[in-house]
């Protein structure tokens, strides 16, 4: 993963970053690139650095994209330019490659079988030696993203069809790759073998289909979900509907990021058709069962622990209650603050309820602690606005190894968790006890409706091999 500096990215992100949000439809007679740009909506939880969107009329592909939030990339002008029937979407946060236009996506490029056009979620652990081929070819790249380096493998790939390509492209690289490809007359939905990363069909009114990372993007436009695209498997759209052409198999481990259920997704998303929001909540229930204390009140870190607090306060028959207010538009501004209101750090982006907090012994649960860095001054932030005692309960294990599928976590060094034991992460971040699910209770939980998972953040078991840059391919544990 790239390590440059992210700028222009809002300087109050989460601590854990997902790759980004991929968006697809077919549908004659329909406006597909303001439905693309809802869709796109719906999915700016997953990235926010830039946005952008292609559109093909059968004849020509056209494409829009900058860096911003959808809201700033996109005008009423720009959308009347895109015209066409079918359409793909992506919203972007930079893993590998950095922060810059040049990495925007979707990708479009010039081939011998005509235009095509590409938007990524996920990353490739073998983009290095991808990459080094390409350039011994002689193929010019001009960004740093591992998405053109896909682009310009389907562009020089063998075979007369796009599938063949993608059967090509699919055969040679490894990591998480769900993929939306836009030709001059169909659109392809692509999962790499191990599924790392989501990506679900919907069918619009009858007349079209769509394709997006999550379920909550298609019933924002009024899609209903059909179903998962299968690890693997190639999806065409195009006149004659919808098929399924063969792809790769699946890999003998299935891998889903476990996140996704954690805190990436949306809660109202499907996850092999389960309601994510459900999730959350049996995750809290059972980090209530492993670590309960006396208290007189539960609250979440908004807004993604939300669901893991309310479950928890259930099984624990504790009042859940709010203790913190966030401003929901400070983490999705580029404009920097100045010196001043960067030293005030997380009060910049939560306001205590002093009223519910004076004298109470609190619950603060949240999704994952990462570095460290937001975790410290929250806990301070309501001993400050009166709370007796902060009893902190994290809806996951210790993260003590970093990401290597598409996933901007950290690096080893940085994982509070892989420099501290909990006890001393408890004294860092000053609070009366600290408590994280067990991989063991977390397995009980997700695995219960998933037919695989990569955990590899917690276990240092990794799925596949993995190829870092200048030391050669590393097996996983």
């Amino acid at each position: 993963m790239d390590s440059a500096q992210m700028t222009g990215r809002s300087v109050w992100p989460a601590e854990l970053r997902e790759a980004c949000g991929v968006f697809g439809i077919y549908a004659h007679g329909e406006d597909v690139a303001r439905l693309t740009f809802f869709g796109l909506y719906a999915l700016q939880h997953r990235g926010q650095e830039s946005a952008g969107i292609a559109v093909s009329d059968g004849h020509i592909i056209r494409a829009h994209k900058a860096m911003g939030l959808v809201s700033q990339v996109f005008t009423e002008d720009i959308l009347r330019s895109l015209q066409g029937h079918l359409a793909i979407g992506h919203n972007r946060y930079s893993t590998t490659g950095s922060s810059r236009v040049c990495n925007a996506q979707p990708f479009l490029v010039e081939t011998a079988l005509g235009s095509l056009a590409l938007a990524h979620n996920g990353n490739l652990t073998n983009a290095a030696s991808l990459r080094r081929e390409l350039l011994q070819r002689g193929v010019g790249l001009s960004s740093s993203s591992d998405t053109e380096v896909i682009v310009q493998m389907l562009a020089g790939a063998t075979g007369d069809t796009w599938e063949a390509r993608l059967r090509d492209f699919m055969r040679r690289a490894q990591g998480a790759y769900s993929l939306t490809v836009l030709t001059r007359q169909a659109m392809y939905a692509v999962r790499d073998p191990w599924g790392f990363r989501p990506l679900c069909v919907g069918r619009l009114n009858d007349v079209g289909w769509v394709v997006a990372s999550e379920s909550c993007a298609l019933a924002t436009i009024g899609a209903e979900y059909v179903r998962e695209v299968r690890p693997g498997e190639i999806i065409r759209f195009d006149e004659g509907g919808m098929t399924v052409v063969a792809g790769v198999p699946p890999a003998g481990r299935q891998a889903l990021c476990v996140f996704e259920y954690i805190y990436f997704a949306r809660p109202d998303s499907l996850l092999n058709e389960l309601a994510v929001h459900r999730i959350r909540r049996w995750l809290g229930a059972q980090l209530a069962q492993e670590h309960p204390v006396k208290a007189d009140m539960v609250m979440g870190v908004p807004d993604s622990a939300t669901a893991h607090a309310i479950g928890y306060a259930w099984a624990a028959g504790l009042p859940f209650g709010e203790g913190l207010m966030k401003n929901r538009y400070i983490g999705r501004t580029f404009i920097q603050p100045d010196e001043r209101l960067r030293r005030l750090g997380v009060a910049l982006k939560f306001n205590p309820l002093p009223d519910s907090l004076r004298g109470k012994r609190l619950v603060l649960v949240d999704d994952s602690i990462v570095r460290g860095n937001t975790s410290r001054p929250i806990v301070a932030l309501l001993r400050q606005a009166g709370a007796a005692e902060v009893h902190m309960r994290i809806a996951s294990p210790p993260i003590r190894h970093p990401c290597f599928m598409g996933v901007d976590m950290a690096t080893r060094e940085e994982l509070i968790a892989h420099r501290l034991s909990v006890p001393q992460i408890g004294q860092h971040l000053g609070v009366d006890s600290l408590g994280y699910l067990s991989l063991e209770g977390l397995s009980k939980v997700v695995e219960e409706v998933s037919q695989g998972l990569c955990m590899a953040c917690f276990s240092g078991q990794y799925p596949l091999e993995l190829e870092h840059e200048g030391r050669g391919p590393s097996r996983p544990s």
